[in-house]
């Protein structure tokens, strides 16, 4: 057993080489809001801890996994059928990533009805922004490694979309399937996408992200603030550590719990191996998180005047994406004022939108 001295003199040594003290000062002064809407702020720890899920069951298929075509469908196959409770671990992964995209959506929404974009937090909205945009990319890149029939023709048909752009398009997608088709490159180039480059710069943004959060801390709604200064009481204040970081942790754990159930009551299912020869199956559709992209375009006609449905669409939609992440910059006034009802609409009117086109798209 060691000596008091020992173990002070151990902490010591500790605390001059990582500056443990100066951690725990930082937890002792940082604290959380405390307000009807506090339970909206646990979803961007939810999105991290997911995201952390993704990477470790990543790392555990990366140990069978092989990208060819020739051997991708079997890997995966062998995993789910011949690895020790490799069946869950790929379910985990499949299951984790659409539930990582719904509370990044989620959180999302929650800042805007929460205006938690304003000033000084404008970086802090177009990184989450971005955050989410990678998310769709994994969720994109990662559909196809399986290498079944579902994926590789919603594949194609993306790639399709993406080369229908006009200038930059066909350019664009010849780099995304290596070639003119989607084949053996693509599953390659989605796989290095997949488990370096978008890692990567996912993790470089996240950190930004989080410091960004850490330097302007946690928004308090407009309304409240204003109530508070015409009562002259100050907001409640919950302490970070332990108060919300124990809450945060039973988040995480009902997150984990509603994970393994999925996983392990609905196993994601692997299909039929892909063949480029083969027709394209009937209702073939994009996973949800692209439903509603795709039951827009499905809806336009092939030609508005001089324009193609398609590529109009899509630049339809390349613009509402600008213009929702420059948020931050059309939500004020030239006073500064919030413009709290304009902004709530344009919410309401988005959410609306893709819950909408997303069941139409997933039941038609």
């Amino acid at each position: 057993m060691l000596s008091a001295a020992t173990r002070r003199r151990a902490a010591n040594w500790l605390d001059e080489r990582l500056g443990v003290s100066a951690v725990r000062e930082f937890l002792r002064h940082k604290t959380v809001p405390l307000h009807s809407a506090t339970i909206w702020y646990y979803f961007g720890g939810i999105t991290l801890f997911l995201f952390v899920i993704q990477v470790l069951t990543g790392i555990l298929l990366l140990l069978y996994y092989r990208p060819t075509p020739a051997e991708a469908f079997e890997s995966v196959q062998f995993i789910m059928t011949r690895v020790e409770f490799g069946w869950l671990v790929r379910s985990i992964h499949s299951w984790a990533a659409n539930l990582m995209i719904l509370t990044a959506f989620i959180h999302m929404f929650s800042v805007v009805f929460l205006h938690a974009y304003r000033r000084p937090r404008e970086l802090t909205w177009l990184s989450g922004i971005v955050l989410l945009a990678l998310a769709l990319a994994f969720g994109f890149s990662g559909y196809l490694l399986p290498w079944n029939e579902v994926a590789y023709f919603a594949t194609k048909v993306g790639a399709d979309m993406v080369a229908s752009l006009p200038g930059i398009g066909p350019p664009l997608a010849r780099f995304l399937r290596g070639g003119e088709e989607v084949g053996g490159a693509t599953l390659t180039r989605f796989f290095g996408f997949h488990v370096a480059v978008l890692p990567a710069i996912t993790t470089l943004v996240l950190l930004f992200h989080l410091a960004l959060v850490q330097k302007h801390g946690i928004s308090v709604p407009p309304k409240l603030e204003a109530e508070s200064r015409r009562r002259g009481l100050p907001i409640p204040q919950m302490p970070f550590f332990p108060n919300f970081f124990l809450r945060e942790l039973m988040a995480w754990y009902a997150a984990l719990g509603v994970l393994g159930s999925l996983a392990a009551i609905f196993p994601w299912e692997l299909g039929v191996k892909a063949d480029p020869f083969a027709p394209a199956p009937a209702g073939i559709r994009p996973e949800w998180y692209f439903l509603a992209l795709f039951y827009t375009l499905k809806l336009l006609p092939s030609h508005v005047w001089i324009i193609e449905g398609e590529l109009l669409g899509l630049i339809g939609f390349a613009l509402l994406a600008v213009f929702w992440a420059l948020l931050p910059f059309w939500a004020t006034n030239r006073q500064g004022e919030i413009r709290t009802r304009l902004v709530t609409g344009a919410g309401v009117a988005l959410l609306a939108y893709l819950s909408t086109f997303s069941a139409l798209g997933y039941w038609r």
